[in-house]
């Protein structure tokens, strides 16, 4: 038992030494394109706790043992992974499940083991149950009859799984205090995480070629975001603010062949990891990252590359009709009130993509970016070819579903079906990439 307990400590303040699509995106029902935007839109509603944290995991480390005191390191100790020969180092991802809510059910299939961050309380629940969380008007969170107003850790035995809102999980859980709410956490192998990524991202049906680009896109992406969560609660979201989620625990035989058949591959530009941006549909061709996100520097294997193999999606054209009183309300959330009378795309890239729309009303006119406006209207991408105002509703037409950065998934699909490798695909999206492994 105390051999577990500090195997899970030491796992589990390691994590901040490596913590690592925006994503990228598969089509989750008729929901927004999946996209990294808002990745990229500031810092985290837990970010805040950070400090907090450090101090808990100090004061962790200080109840293991000293034999393993001594391979401990704190976060601010933690060095960048090195690519060229690092293939031994723990990877873990810190997946944020869900925030800020005040009760949860974690089902286990057998036995867990229960503890608080600093390892004063601990329990074990041996046989199969549902454990109640709950978080306290006291401010102290509850896992079970554990109380207490630190981190609680709920780690599964070997064999295990935990499933919390029908998705199964099979890393430990924190239970993270937040302002008389708490958050869930998962801390997961980046194996294990990819493959609860691969299945929401494309289709586990896809052609197998095109399952390991995604699996490789994945991957590095993953790893470059954690070079920059250290001091924080948590690597990545669960949703499209990072990269689609649901668990580990639930694996397609397809999904465990690509992710295995590239373990360790990764993609870099001049001997660095980049964010590998992915997307549904590009209709026709990608574009650069500065114009998606013009605080982001372009390089070589962001700044577009033609396609050609999106054309079989349903997604490559389309039409949709979003009513006035939408756009008009997003109007007047952007300063410009009165009733619709006109809009244009104002500019646009040469892809056909635009950049910028203008609203015209009763009241005056503007002009603003595109994307944050597609996201709110709910268009599938801004490669838009037609705009129809109409009594009540404005009919769009248009290409592509997503930002249109990087890796095209249909795209992707359309070049496995013709017979292309994963290493063609990816070159062929990310150009002027390099194809690494982290072991020698």
């Amino acid at each position: 038992m105390k051999k577990q307990l500090v195997s899970f400590f030491v796992s589990f303040i390691a994590a901040g030494l490596f913590t690592a699509c925006q994503a990228p995106t598969k089509r989750i029902a008729a929901a927004a394109p999946k996209t990294a935007e808002q990745q990229l839109a500031g810092p985290s509603v837990l970010e805040e706790k950070s400090s907090a944290q450090a101090a808990a995991l100090t004061a962790a480390k200080e109840a293991l043992d000293p034999a393993s005191r001594e391979s401990v390191q704190t976060p601010s100790q933690a060095p960048a992974p090195d690519l060229s020969s690092s293939g031994t180092a723990l990877r873990l991802v810190r997946v944020l499940l869900a925030e800020n809510i005040t009760s949860a059910s974690v089902k286990h299939s057998g036995r867990i083991y229960i503890y608080t961050q600093d390892l004063r309380k601990k329990f074990k629940i041996s046989a199969p149950g549902t454990l109640t969380l709950r978080a306290l008007k006291s401010g102290q969170i509850q896992a079970g009859s554990l109380q207490a107003v630190q981190p609680i850790i709920i780690e599964p035995a070997k064999d295990t799984t935990l499933t919390w809102d029908n998705n199964v999980y099979t890393g430990k859980l924190i239970i993270w205090p937040e302002r008389k709410k708490f958050s869930l956490i998962e801390y997961a192998d980046l194996e294990t995480y990819l493959y609860g990524v691969l299945p929401y991202e494309m289709s586990h049906t896809w052609p197998l070629e095109a399952l390991k680009a995604q699996a490789v896109a994945a991957r590095t992406y993953t790893l470059k975001t954690l070079e920059t969560t250290q001091h924080k609660p948590f690597d990545v979201y669960s949703d499209v603010r990072s990269q689609m989620y649901k668990g580990g625990g639930t694996q397609y035989e397809s999904v465990r062949t690509a992710v295995d058949s590239t373990k360790n591959k990764v993609l870099t530009y001049e001997g660095k990891l980049f964010h590998t941006f992915y997307h549904g549909n590009c209709g026709g061709a990608t574009d650069s990252v500065s114009i998606w996100n013009p605080s982001v520097k372009a390089i070589k294997p962001l700044d577009g590359a033609s396609c050609g193999y999106d054309t079989h999606s349903k997604t490559y054209q389309w039409h949709m009709e979003i009513p006035r009183e939408k756009i008009e309300n997003y109007a007047q959330q952007s300063g410009l009130s009165g009733k619709l009378k006109n809009i244009k795309v104002a500019r646009k890239t040469r892809t056909g993509r635009a950049t910028n729309i203008t609203l015209q009303t009763s009241k005056g006119s503007k002009t603003m970016p595109c994307n944050p406006f597609r996201l709110a209207a709910g268009l599938r991408s801004c490669k838009i070819t037609k705009i129809h105002l109409q009594k009540h509703s404005v009919l769009f037409e248009g290409r592509g579903y997503g930002h249109g950065i990087g890796m095209c998934q249909d795209g992707a699909k359309g070049m496995a079906l013709a017979g292309h490798s994963y290493e063609k695909i990816l070159k062929h999206y990310y150009p002027g990439s390099k194809l690494i492994s982290l072991t020698k």
